[in-house]
């Protein structure tokens, strides 16, 4: 006999009651099950921007967390730039929140105040992280030159990163810095500009 598949019905009370599920456990009081609920309500299609706004303001740094990395990659996220570049004013989040920036479309408006904080975060901040997660974002939207150069200059790893971010830029100092990286005193800094000279 046939093992039965149950029917289309079946599938959405199920689905309905999965959902409800997830839309629970996102006010749960404790961190990490709000954390997993959003990744499950982010598979359900449930991941709205007021629920993905939500989560950018928990208090637990591991929900905020999470809510970053969902919004780097949610057509809601663009809508949410203002939270984030409030966000790289949070040490515990400004490496990943710089990161999400540099994986959205903005708008003029927005890619101003971004490039903004992403350049005082790339050339000001105590992280060395920090500061080469905001330098990888500015070459991924392709703003923020004089940050980029300035990076250029920095310890060894941020470098690296900002070789690879000159990549993003058509002008004659962005040139001028890959050509003087091809003689860096790091070998991976000189491998990057290397590979960039050869492309």
């Amino acid at each position: 006999m046939a093992g039965h598949t149950g029917t289309s019905s079946d599938k959405e009370v199920a689905h309905d009651h999965a959902s409800s599920l997830v839309l629970s456990a996102l006010t749960d009081e404790d961190a990490m099950t709000r954390r997993l609920a959003l990744g499950s309500a982010d598979r359900l299609g449930l991941l709205d921007i007021n629920r993905l706004r939500t989560a950018l303001a928990d208090p637990a740094e591991q929900v905020t967390r999470r809510g970053i990395e969902l919004a780097a990659r949610s057509p809601h996220g663009p809508e949410l730039w203002s939270e984030l570049v409030e966000l790289l004013n949070n040490d515990a989040h400004c490496e990943v929140a710089a990161f999400a920036l540099g994986e959205l479309e903005l708008s003029h408006d927005a890619m101003a105040e971004a490039t903004t904080a992403l350049s005082h975060q790339a050339t000001t901040h105590s992280d060395p992280l920090a500061r080469e997660s905001a330098v990888a974002a500015l070459g991924a939207l392709g703003v923020g030159l004089d940050a980029v150069l300035a990076a250029t200059t920095d310890v060894a790893t941020v470098r690296r990163r900002a070789v690879l971010a000159l990549a993003a830029f058509d002008d004659s100092r962005a040139e001028e810095a890959l050509s003087a990286a091809l003689t860096d005193r790091d070998w991976q800094v000189r491998q990057a500009a290397e590979d960039l000279v050869d492309i």
